[in-house]
């Protein structure tokens, strides 16, 4: 008799990883992201997904510190973060990419992202979805941090605003309160998402009413993925690591990661307050089958009263005309190249 594989036993399993990362330090939480990983796919799962700006950490300290009150420490701070940052360009996620080619599992994850083509000091909350091969499929920048949030991160835009093909389904996501923009949410809808992920910060009641309310309107499976954080988590040399967080056991977030049903009922969860992988079995096929009572991007909609235009250009911070600056076709009215006298 052949041998079963993994894909036989559990086709349709997720993992929601509810671990801590190592606060402000890239390297060792990309090694606990990638150990994870292993984990999960031991379990089984075809999915693994992790909280909102994991690598390398929330700033949590945005709402607790102001540059009024302490402007040397917030710039010591972030430009920490600037340094620990994630650079897709240059292939920062390289070792979590190559562990999800190892395990052939698709990896979903916030990193706190630098924009090193740009300015190269702006910093986004993005949300990469990473197939079971180590490509890259999305990537979805936030398109509007909140509150103390606007200090720390850009605006993003409506790239990758749309569902992604992957083994375990049609994978879409919004991060932290995006979720609350019934606008973005539509246009998962209308994607045809079947996993709708939704890695955050945020925990409590209220989150978790609005993860089974989403799963209700969009009948889709919700992944609500929070970050348990202590004290203790924080780099050992984190600027002013003793005064914010004086008590390493206390807790910054206690997670409160669940699993939503199509439909709204909690089938996982949600673990407060602790530390692991939290696991399920979602059939994208259950999600699909759901529609038939309520389809609001489909016979549920009316077209013919509301419409939804979607840009889902990349839109850069700078456009070069490299043939103008060649001199093969000068800017009308504008300035001559630079190093060319004037004709």
């Amino acid at each position: 008799m052949p041998r079963r594989t993994r894909q036989d036993d559990h086709p349709h399993r997720v993992a929601i990883v509810q671990r801590p990362p190592v606060l402000l330090d890239r390297a060792a939480t990309l090694k606990r992201a990638a150990e994870a990983v292993a984990e999960a796919a031991a379990a089984g799962a075809h999915l693994a997904l992790f909280a909102e700006a994991y690598v390398p950490g929330y700033p949590e300290w945005i709402w607790r510190l102001r540059p009024a009150d302490d402007g040397r420490l917030v710039g010591e701070l972030h430009a920490r973060l600037l340094a620990e940052a994630v650079d897709l360009e240059a292939g920062g996620l390289g070792r979590l990419q190559q562990a999800a080619a190892r395990h052939h599992l698709t990896v979903a994850i916030g990193v706190q992202e630098l924009d090193a083509r740009y300015s190269r000091a702006t910093l986004f909350s993005t949300f990469v979805i990473i197939g079971p091969d180590g490509t890259i499929l999305r990537r979805h920048r936030k398109l509007m941090p909140t509150n103390p949030e606007r200090m720390v991160w850009g605006l993003g835009d409506g790239a990758d605003l749309e569902p992604a093909e992957t083994p375990a389904g049609r994978l879409g996501g919004l991060v932290c309160w995006e979720n609350y923009m019934p606008l973005a949410r539509y246009a998962l809808y209308a994607g045809g998402v079947q996993l709708y992920l939704a890695p955050t910060w945020d925990a409590g009641e209220t989150w978790l009413a609005t993860m089974r309310h989403i799963a209700a309107e969009g009948r889709c499976w919700v992944l609500g993925a929070g970050m348990a954080l202590r004290g203790q988590d924080a780099a050992p040399d984190l600027p002013g690591r003793d005064q914010l967080y004086p008590d390493p056991d206390a807790w910054l977030n206690p997670g409160d990661s669940a699993v939503v049903a199509p439909g709204g009922r909690i089938v996982a969860g949600p673990l407060h307050e602790g530390v692991g992988l939290l696991v399920a079995d979602c059939d994208p096929a259950a999600a699909t089958a759901a529609h038939r009572t309520l389809d609001v991007a489909g016979h549920y909609a009316r077209p013919d009263v509301f419409q939804l235009t979607v840009d889902r250009h990349r839109r850069p911070l700078l456009e070069v005309d490299d043939a103008a600056r060649a001199g093969e076709r000068p800017l009308a009215g504008g300035s001559p190249p630079v190093g060319e006298p004037p004709r």
